[in-house]
């Protein structure tokens, strides 16, 4: 027999002795594993974490130069840059408020952060619930341990009572091996949302605010020159 059929055979057998909460949980992680599956694919297709596109559009806005900074970013996936680029479009224009422009662009910012943590809320959920439901599958087997071992009187077996006590730890096991990986994936995808909705806000700010780290003249806000100057005004 191959290697990998005793592991399917061994696998299927601590399945059956888990009960029906170990097949829950068994459930659980496949759904947490195409979800997984799902959202990596997701952020590589769009290239979520690369926003060099978006650095290059904010250097030339900076330079007054918004057409090459909207031919910069609108050709990306990006939604840090999609949404830059959304901002600019309207900014360009010239016939539309600012304020609706912000109002639009903050919209469809808020759209692609919604996508980014779509399916979200499923992985919390089972991140949650199957820990509680290892250990409700543990006392379940102690409860069923103890009755057995109540019905064997004087006669207890001390081997049947270990067996079914590391049965019912079994479950316990497969809630914390559903669980952890789940929590740790889930806190990476929500960071690069939370990282990306931060974006997003910095990049629509950059259409329509200027650096005020340069005052008028072309001096820098540390410049020494300057604060002499106040100094010797006031």
């Amino acid at each position: 027999m191959a290697p990998w059929m005793g592991l399917i055979m061994q696998g299927w057998d601590m399945l059956m002795m888990g009960g029906p909460v170990v097949m829950i949980l068994a459930a659980m992680s496949v759904v947490a594993f195409s979800i997984g599956v799902l959202k990596i694919w997701q952020f590589w297709s769009i290239r979520v974490t690369r926003i060099a596109s978006v650095r290059r559009a904010r250097e030339l806005l900076r330079a007054g130069k918004a057409r090459e900074a909207l031919a910069c970013v609108q050709g990306d996936r990006n939604p840090v840059a999609q949404t830059l680029a959304q901002a600019i479009r309207g900014r360009l224009r010239g016939d539309v408020d600012e304020a609706e422009i912000r109002e639009e662009a903050t919209r469809f910012g808020a759209a692609q952060v919604e996508a980014l943590r779509a399916f979200l809320r499923p992985l919390e959920v089972i991140g949650s619930l199957a820990p509680l439901l290892g250990l409700f599958g543990t006392v379940l087997g102690m409860i069923t341990a103890f009755q057995q071992m109540q019905a064997a009187g004087s006669q207890v077996n001390p081997a049947v009572l270990s067996g079914g006590i590391w049965e019912a730890l079994l479950t316990t096991a497969a809630g914390l091996a559903v669980a952890i990986p789940t929590v740790a994936i889930l806190n990476w995808f929500d960071r690069v949302a939370e990282r990306s909705e931060i974006a997003m806000a910095d990049a629509i700010a950059y259409v329509f605010t200027r650096d005020l780290s340069r005052m008028p003249g072309g001096h820098h806000a540390g410049n020494p020159a300057l604060h002499t100057e106040r100094l010797g005004a006031d």
